[in-house]
């Protein structure tokens, strides 16, 4: 039978959890900080000064101690010896000594006698072992030096050699220094109080008002910040009062109004060459329109009329130049509906049935793109949003045409649409190969382009997202994209209540293009 071996004590494993570093916070505001540092430099200087002024206070007031002790000398000592003599002529007078006088005798190393003078005689005190060994230590005619006894208290005591071999020790307590080092200390720290108090609170007032052209300052950036700097005319805040030259906030001044100045004339020339490019684009649309609409009718004519007898290059070019016309139509009418909505004509505001427009664009783009796998994702009761319902098919069936140009046959096509109490949002998502991370941030931009699959064999203008953002945000509204490798979401977030036209829409002038 084998011995049972002993199960081993378990070991308690201990964890040791680190209490979280807490860092001390620093005021954030330059006004605070200054304060702050004001503040704390001169606690830093009150506190030197008091330590300094503690310090020779009391190396003034233990050295008079020592002249009263080695002036003394050892005659208290001595009337402690011969005490019981009534012919001390020789001893001088052994009385008189300051209250808390300490005298002692040794002899042989042990403490033979010990008093402490109380009002008009001497009184024996017992002194324990360590205080006989800390007296019999004291070196004679060396000094005095400090000591602490049991039930005297802390003594300066100097010590002589006696005409018998004996040692006389003298001391003098120094209880009075403390206590006057102590009332000392009490006194600076009330004052040091004080002026620490009213410091701050002038150095608090004087920083404001130093710093109030730093305030406007910020104040003005951030008025410069709520502007509407991406497109528009921008008037630019009035520039700051001027400041002294010669100091860093007159310079800071200075160069921020200097800085707004080019800002404002560098955005006016932007607003002059923006209207340009408007009223070009609606001139150039205008003045195209008429002849693409000519050249498409005569196409159509011939090849109506003639087609069965015309030479197959010829019936094939007039087929291209019809095919290119639409396509130059389409453009045209792209860059006008753009024009007008740069120039801020506001939409019609009617209420639309957002849920039978995804219905309806969604069909159309089964037909159009049969080899995908469209799918709808509806609430059960209709969705109404206050808009133009001809802008916002057309921003539907933007948005499922580009699914459908720019993904292969078999790609799932999800739309979503969601109400809730803030808005409408409505998803297109597909799981195609997604698109080009450097081509993301400009996918609303004019005449985007991202491959070889954008291009004009496909019919594509590179207007059509250009169109979703900017009919979306004429509804007030807010188009986002998001793409990766398998997954790209377009959402459209669109306000329920009926909007007005935006304060662009009503400052800007009015469109050179119907």
């Amino acid at each position: 039978m084998s011995p049972q071996r002993a199960p081993r004590p378990s070991r308690a494993r201990s964890w040791r959890v680190r209490a979280p570093r807490v860092r001390p916070r620093l005021p954030h505001s330059l006004r605070a900080r200054l304060t702050t540092g004001l503040v704390v430099l001169l606690a830093l200087g009150s506190v030197t000064v008091g330590l300094v002024t503690v310090l020779a206070l009391r190396s003034f007031l233990v050295s008079r101690l020592d002249q009263q002790i080695v002036a003394g000398g050892s005659r208290f000592a001595v009337s402690l010896e011969h005490e019981d003599r009534p012919d001390a002529d020789n001893r001088g007078d052994t009385r008189g000594q300051a209250d808390g006088t300490l005298g002692a005798r040794l002899l042989g190393g042990r403490v033979e006698q010990a008093a402490v003078v109380r009002g008009a005689s001497d009184v024996t005190v017992p002194l324990t072992a360590e205080d006989a060994r800390a007296l019999a230590a004291v070196p004679p005619d060396a000094g005095p030096r400090t000591l602490h006894f049991a039930d005297l208290g802390t003594y300066r005591v100097a010590a002589w050699t006696g005409d018998d071999g004996d040692i006389l020790l003298t001391g003098l307590p120094l209880h009075p220094v403390e206590e006057t080092l102590h009332r000392l200390a009490a006194v600076e720290t009330v004052v040091f109080a004080v002026v620490l108090t009213a410091a701050g609170v002038a150095a608090a007032a004087w920083t404001r008002f130093s710093l109030r052209p730093l305030e406007r300052l910020a104040a003005t950036a951030d008025e410069v910040t709520r502007l509407p700097l991406a497109a528009g005319q921008v008037a630019m805040p009035t520039p700051l009062p001027g400041t002294r030259p010669e100091s860093e906030v007159g310079r800071l001044t200075g160069a921020f109004n200097r800085m707004l100045g080019h800002v404002g004339d560098a955005l006016d020339r932007r607003h002059v060459v923006e209207e340009r490019l408007r009223t070009f684009a609606a001139d150039a649309g205008h003045e195209l329109r008429t002849p693409v609409a000519t050249v498409r009718a005569r196409a159509e004519l011939v090849l109506r009329s003639h087609g069965d007898t015309l030479p197959d290059d010829v019936r094939h070019a007039l087929e291209r130049i019809d095919a290119e016309s639409r396509r130059m139509s389409l453009l045209v009418d792209e860059l006008l509906l753009l024009a007008r909505l740069d120039a801020g004509r506001s939409l019609r505001r009617d209420d639309v049935d957002l849920t039978r427009v995804v219905l309806d664009t969604v069909a159309d783009a089964t037909a159009r793109h049969p080899g995908h796998q469209w799918e709808l994702d509806l609430p059960e009761e209709p969705v109404h949003v206050t808009g133009d319902d001809d802008r916002l098919h057309q921003v539907l069936t933007n948005l499922l045409a580009n699914a459908g140009r720019h993904t292969p046959a078999g790609t799932r096509v999800a739309v979503a649409l969601a109400a809730d109490a803030e808005g409408v949002t409505l998803a297109v998502t597909d799981d195609g190969p997604g698109i080009p991370p450097d081509l993301l941030p400009d996918v609303f931009h004019r005449f985007t382009r991202g491959d070889s699959s954008r291009s004009r064999a496909t019919g594509s203008t590179g207007l059509g997202l250009a169109i979703v953002d900017a009919v979306t945000r004429a509804h007030d509204g807010r188009a986002t994209v998001t793409s990766r490798p398998g997954r790209t979401r377009f959402t459209l977030r669109l306000p329920t209540r009926r909007v007005s036209a935006s304060p662009r829409a009503r400052q800007a002038p009015p469109a050179a293009a119907e």
